[in-house]
């Protein structure tokens, strides 16, 4: 450890100084400190704002600017909300800001063929499902038993099961197995989880390192690949992660901008919230692609995790 650094791994503290500059002590503090909790109100179980439904537990809460059905919470409040009838209906959902950042980009529309291809829990699955209005078709693909089972359980909850069709594929081949089939993709790629580092539980950081990095993105580049081959021409495919390392990030794009090169485009991203940050076009010496500026990056704050989005576009 570092002096500087709060309970976390020299390397990681180092890479984070390397990677935000002179933005990484605000980044750094953001570690160990509870972040306001993120609650969105499922207009498939419920029509009540937001925060009518909070202010009857008795929670004071925070409206989010960006997204009319969702709100913060000071974290005190958090365990109310969770243990909620509301909860347990589905009519509320417990989730991080950043993650809904994710369904807000893609956009689906009502009556598009969509696909999540790395679909557990299933929290961005939902909000796809309640923006297409359950109308279309909408894939969730999750090859892990456990995760699945939990997955299909959040569906029936939230009352998406019944337009929702839950798949147990390996992702990596969904592409060959159903080339050109859908209007939109969403790729939150199983990462390192960065963001989720907690010093007060070094169980968060336990296997990080070079090698699970590296693991990583063989996966996330073959992930990838098969979102894009799954596409249709005109396309769109959303590809995020909650990590800040850029062999994860910005070197996946850039490997998949060469591998498949005129088929696809970087579509530039804005995202309404302030903390906001293009992507690298430079990592330790090596020159990347200046389109990856039109990647973003979510600094960590208050309420917002650290989120990486890429959002292609397929000619």
């Amino acid at each position: 450890m570092t002096d500087d650094s709060p309970g976390l791994p020299t390397e990681f503290v180092e890479r984070l100084r390397a990677i935000f500059g002179n933005e990484a002590d605000a980044v750094l503090a953001t570690f160990g400190s509870d972040r306001r909790p993120g609650v969105w109100a499922n207009p498939l179980r419920t029509q009540q704002p937001i925060g009518t439904l909070l202010a009857g537990l008795g929670v004071v809460s925070e409206a989010c600017p960006w997204l009319t059905t969702a709100a913060t919470i000071a974290p005190e409040a958090k365990p109310l909300v969770t243990n909620s009838a509301e909860v347990a209906a589905g009519a509320l959902y417990v989730q991080n800001l950043s993650s809904m950042l994710a369904p807000w980009v893609l956009a689906p529309q009502p009556g598009e063929s969509v696909l999540d291809l790395a679909a557990a829990p299933g929290g961005k699955t939902l909000h796809l499902a309640a923006r297409m209005l359950c109308e279309g078709e909408l894939a969730a693909v999750e090859p892990v038993r456990p995760r699945r089972f939990k997955l299909s359980a959040n569906l029936e909850r939230c009352g998406a099961d019944g337009f929702v069709r839950v798949y147990p594929h390996d992702g990596r081949e969904v592409g060959r197995k159903t080339p050109a089939r859908f209007d939109a993709v969403l790729l939150d790629a199983p990462c390192s989880s960065e963001a989720r580092f907690d010093p007060r539980n070094p169980a968060t950081f336990a296997y990080w390192g070079p090698r699970k990095l590296a693991e990583s993105a063989r996966k996330q580049k073959s992930l990838l690949r098969s979102a894009l081959d799954a596409t249709k021409p005109g396309g769109r495919v959303l590809y995020c992660t909650c990590s800040f390392a850029p062999e994860e990030n910005e070197l996946v794009v850039a490997h998949t901008l060469r591998r498949m090169g005129a088929a696809i485009e970087l579509t530039p991203l804005e995202l309404p919230v302030a903390t906001a940050r293009p992507g690298l076009h430079n990592w330790r010496g090596k020159s990347l692609p200046s389109d990856l500026t039109r990647t973003l990056r979510v600094l960590p704050d208050r309420q917002l995790a650290g989120f990486y989005l890429a959002l292609f576009a397929k000619r």
